[in-house]
């Protein structure tokens, strides 16, 4: 089983992470509109965190 399965299993397995995750996901592209071609590294941010910050409370 690769890391990205694991990723995938966890966004299943815990509730409301996927809707977590997509809300940063918006926030950070959101922020990074200024700079060009940021925008989805704003994105990716944002999931990351948001993906962290909800396994943390597990």
């Amino acid at each position: 089983m690769s890391k990205f399965d694991d990723v995938q299993n966890d966004i299943k397995a815990t509730p409301g992470l996927g809707k977590s995750m997509a809300k940063w996901s918006a926030l950070g592209a959101v922020i990074a509109i200024p700079l060009p071609f940021t925008m989805p590294l704003g994105a990716i941010a944002g999931a990351t965190y948001a993906y962290y910050k909800g396994k943390k409370k597990v």
